[in-house]
């Protein structure tokens, strides 16, 4: 069986819906959006370090980054702030995208998503354990607890969905994820109530990046390269994988490691983002929709091409955040869940016609 002639998404398992979605693999489309995706990236990344509060021209941009000047204040603006901040947009984007991608292929959910499946909520939730009893802990612990975090908040909500009779279902695992989201989102907000740490949480409650250091970029980046190599690498079993189970069993493929495999870089994007911008959601479950719209269901192509658009999303969005309502910011994960609600509602209205 070639995988670049399957024509049907694991969102619809007859052949009528198959049909109707017409989803056939096309290399050609994820060319142009890789090519078009970076361009736009770098014209993006451009865009958000030159507008701000202070607005600084190109000519200086390009001088600050290829021939910095640390005399010069609008150069040391660019190197210390902007710079760092719209790399960990691009990072997090990337993360979110991938993580979203992976999840959505493995589960053949649609609503998979690291911010509705208590991913975030469970690093957010460490990270209030963090500040809470280890106060001045260097990031890069924070980063491994946020991993330990997301973990928790996935093995909370797969458990709790596991346990109603007939097993997981789309909706069944968002509303665990939602329940289990609530609870860890309500036990940080005591921690930070009895601790007094609410200015400490109150940067990843709203979501952004506008903190990012270089110090957390040079830990997260290779996190973050290892994981995204690693999901190109297993997508052909995935794109198996979202055929279903006994499909991917027939073509030879060990479910229960790639499954393994893929949980595990899940846990590293997911924590790896949430430490750095906080909780935003939304941003795995409308790329690898919108990507699967546009190239098809080979998830060798989904991955890369998620990476690209998640980042691309994620910087647009910060820079509309310092647009919106200057000089004050609007928090990014409102920005982001202003596109993600609708998408949101419209995907779980569209299952639950399917139920």
């Amino acid at each position: 069986m070639s995988l670049s002639k399957i024509d049907m998404d694991y969102t619809q398992p007859d052949d009528e819906q198959a049909r109707s979605f017409s989803l056939r693999s096309r290399p050609w489309a994820a060319a142009l959006i890789m090519i078009g995706g970076i361009v736009a990236l770098i014209l993006s990344i451009g865009l958000s370090i030159s507008f701000g509060a202070a607005e600084i021209k190109f000519a200086t941009v390009w001088e600050a980054i290829f021939h910095y000047n640390p005399d010069l204040t609008q150069h040391q603006i660019i190197q210390e702030l902007r710079l760092p901040r719209v790399l960990g947009g691009a990072m997090v984007g990337t993360s979110f995208a991938v993580a979203g991608a992976i999840m959505q292929g493995m589960t053949r959910n649609p609503l998979a998503d690291s911010g509705l499946l208590g991913l975030n909520a469970g690093a957010g939730f460490a990270l209030a354990l963090c500040f809470s009893f280890f106060p001045g802990l260097p990031f890069l612990y924070l980063i491994l607890y946020s991993f330990l975090g997301a973990g928790l908040g996935a093995g909370l909500v797969y458990g709790i969905g596991s346990m109603v009779k007939g097993g997981l279902t789309p909706l069944r695992l968002v509303l665990a994820g939602a329940a289990v989201s609530a609870l860890l989102s309500a036990l940080s907000e005591g921690l930070a109530l009895y601790f007094r740490i609410g200015q400490d949480l109150a940067f990843w409650y709203a979501g952004g990046v506008a903190g990012t250091t270089w110090l957390q970029l040079k830990i997260m980046f290779p996190w973050v390269l290892v994981a995204v190599v690693g999901a190109i690498f297993l997508s052909r079993s995935i794109t198996m994988l979202s055929l279903g189970d006994d499909v991917a069993k027939g073509l030879g493929l060990r479910s229960g490691t790639v499954k393994l495999v893929g949980a595990i870089i899940v846990l590293i994007l997911a924590g790896a983002a949430v430490s750095v911008v906080g909780a935003v959601g939304f941003v795995g479950l409308i790329i690898p929709h919108l990507t699967r719209k546009l190239v098809g269901v080979d998830y060798r192509l989904i991955i890369p091409c998620s990476a690209v658009l998640g980042a691309l999303l994620v910087v647009f969005a910060d820079l509309a955040a310092r647009m919106v309502n200057p000089p004050y910011e609007t928090p990014l994960g409102a920005l982001i869940a202003l596109i993600g609600v609708p998408f949101f509602l419209y995907i779980s209205r569209k299952e639950v016609r399917e139920l």
